[in-house]
Parts: C-alpha cells; structure tokens; sequence
C-alpha cells in the first residue's frame, strides 16, 4: 500500500537499532540455545517486558537474504520489486557516485593454494592498510582494457569494488565467488549476448590483476559478485515523509542508505562514533538508523561465544541509546545468521518494538522463542515500517 496519503508530520523521533545477523537456531554444544538465549540482556529483556515483539521476514519463506535485499525491506521496501545489485551497493558506500556508463562488482581478495582451491573467501580478514595497498597496485596496473576504464576502489578488510566505465557494457553476467571454500574460483558467463564483452572484460582483468597478487601470502585471489547498473528507486525521505540519518560502519550499508538518499557521513570503525554522532545530531532527524556488525561477522566464523559477547556488548549500549527519549526504538535485525550454519540463513528476524502506544506483550525475554508469541506475530519485514509510523503517530486514519 502506497502510505503517502496517509503521512501527516509531527516532531516523533523512530530510532531503529539493527543487530546486523542478529538471529540464531539451537546449537547443539551450547544447550540447543541460541546466542541470544545464550546471552545475558538485562536491557534488552526490560525492553521486552514493555515491548511488543515479533519476527520478521526479509524476503518470502524459505529465502536467504544478502544484506542488501534485507536491508531495502527493514527500509519499507518490498525487496522483490526493488532489486538493487551488490556491486552498486558498494561503489555507493566507498563514495563513488555511479553513472549510466557503469558496471560495479563486489571484489573480494581471497586465498587459494597452489592448485587454485580457495581455503579462505575473505583472506584471513586481511586489514584494511595493507589491502588498500595492494587495490592500488593492481590500480596501477590496470587502467584500461580494450575501450573501458578500469576503477578500483578500496573498502574494508578484504573488500573492494571493481568498476568498469565505457559503452556496451552489461549486467547481466555471473559471478566468479563460489561461495565456499574448497572450490576454485568460478568463470563469469554471459547471461545475455549483450553481455559477451563484459564477460571478456572481465576476465582480462582478472588474468592481468593474479599476475600482480600471485606472490601475496593470503590476497592472492580476486571474488567478483553483485554487477551491477546505476540503481533508480525513490528516495526514503520523499516515500514516508521522515528526514533520516544513516549511521554505520561498513561501506555496503553505507551504500544503500546513500542510493536511498538518507545522511549518510562517514565515521570511521567504531560503532562508540556512531553512538556519539547519533546523541550529537539527534535534533535535526526524524529517522535514524543505527547498523551493529559485529554479531553477524561472529556468526560468519561459526563463533557461537563470540556473537554472544557481541550480544552482550550491544545490549550494555541500550541506555545509553535511549538516553535521548526516542518516541519509537526498534530493535531487530536484517538477516539471522547462526553460528551453527556460519552463514546467512532464512530463519525470522527477533523484532522488538517499543513505543509508549505499541502496548505490551508481557514477555520477560527478547529471544527468537519469546518474539515467536508476540503481537507483532510473523510479518514481512517491509510491513514493519507502517507499524512504526502508526507508533510514532505519523499516519491518518484511511477513510472516513
């Protein structure tokens, strides 16, 4: 439903807190809890107490999400009209301003072995200094091939994002990254004819760049995933009618909250700097989006204990978030992603959401289990934002 008839303004304030991979399944060497059972949340579970709770579904059942998708629907964006690519995604969120004339690829270094086999898709995590070092050399040397400018931009730890400028360039090409270790790298294949010259394009780089990297100990590998056109959707503000700030640390969500036109200011690794910037601005903004990544990097690497702590740490943060007395605080996720299946999943989102309207679910704990039984019950997540407006007091009544 198109809310724009329906939005009326106020001075609310809607905070969402976004535990990036937040959702858990029962791991069977901790008890059959998940992290979240796992962990100790005074705050969180006072919030639950006061709270209505739900789970939310990113995409349909049965779906796994990347960030991106799952992302656009916490936004109020059905993800199945709106397809937004990875490579976009990421060019945004370095700064780099798209044109008509661009492609934009996810790059990932990784680590083969000698045969070719990757034994790691992330390179060890290398840091970020000495990847951007290594993204220039190959910058170096490769500035064009056949009639389209190669652009290299780095991001963070093992990322970077591969752009090609020129005409006759597609989209419409696979990815190189199998997924998992133990593969070797893929061949891009066209899925159009159009897409023939990029496909060659691209691996002409791929070829020159592993002459430049070959010797490097654990970058000595290049991932391509997510190509992609220049994104057109209607900018955040102009659909719900809220001006938002956009607060994380990652450049792929930085991305998409910039194609969606929020404030989006850069602010180093610390999520502490996106608390502090957040308390400092929070008079100018009606909508602030605050992204944790941390507990979907432990899932990732199958560290159970470590998401835990990571938990932990998030919840420890909740007073000082709500010291600023926002109308609405949620509090959910984009994607689960258990340590048990170290990777994203299609399991719900643990989704809380407090309001002095909303009411109260009378549960004493924010867990997948206790949000199971609220009154939010099992929605889609892009059905999420029409229930915050409602809280914050942003909506008409439909009809007479």
């Amino acid at each position: 439903m198109d809310l724009k008839g329906l939005l009326k303004k106020n001075n609310s304030k809607i905070v969402f807190l976004v535990a990036d991979g937040l959702g858990g399944i029962p791991h069977p060497d901790f008890g059959y809890k998940t992290e979240l059972e796992y962990a100790n949340t005074p705050n969180l579970d006072d919030l639950a107490e006061k709270s209505i709770l739900g789970l939310t579904i990113p995409v349909d059942h049965g779906i796994t999400p990347g960030s991106g998708p799952a992302h656009l629907s916490l936004f109020g964006y059905n993800p199945m009209e709106h397809e937004i690519g990875r490579g976009a995604l990421e060019a945004y969120g370095v700064g780099f301003m798209m044109t008509d004339k661009d492609i934009a690829a996810r790059a990932n270094f990784g680590t083969s072995d000698r045969n070719g086999v990757l034994t790691d898709r992330r390179a060890g995590r290398i840091p970020t200094e000495g990847s951007r070092k290594i993204v220039e050399r190959i910058g170096e040397k490769i500035r064009k091939i056949e009639d389209v400018e190669i652009i290299l931009k780095p991001g963070k730890e093992h990322r970077f994002v591969l752009i090609l400028r020129g005409e006759g360039l597609s989209d419409r090409l696979t990815d190189t990254d199998p997924q998992k270790e133990g593969l070797k790298p893929l061949e891009p294949q066209a899925l159009s004819p159009e897409a023939e010259k990029t496909v060659r394009i691209v691996k002409e780089f791929l070829k020159r760049a592993q002459g430049v990297i070959k010797d490097e100990p654990k970058a000595n590998t290049i991932l391509l995933r997510g190509f992609s056109r220049k994104p057109e959707i209607e900018p955040f503000e102009e659909k719900f009618g809220l001006k938002p700030l956009a607060l994380a640390n990652y450049p792929m969500y930085k991305g998409l909250t910039r194609i969606l036109d929020m404030d989006t200011p850069d602010l180093g690794d610390n999520f502490e700097d996106l608390i502090k910037y957040y308390k400092e601005y929070f008079a100018e903004y009606d909508y602030f989006y605050i992204h944790y990544k941390y507990t979907d990097k432990a899932g990732e690497d199958g560290d159970f204990l470590k998401k835990v702590r990571y938990i932990e740490e998030l919840d420890s943060l909740i007073p000082e978030i709500l010291s600023t007395n926002p109308d609405v605080f949620v509090v959910t996720a984009d994607h689960s992603t258990p340590s048990y299946w170290k990777q994203h999943s299609w399991h719900p989102n643990p989704t809380l959401v407090y309001s002095k309207y909303a009411g109260a679910d009378d549960r004493n704990k924010f867990t997948e289990k206790e949000c199971k039984y609220g009154y939010l019950g099992l929605i889609y997540a892009y059905h999420l934002m029409p229930v915050v407006l409602a809280n914050a007091g942003r909506l008409k009544k439909y009809g007479a």
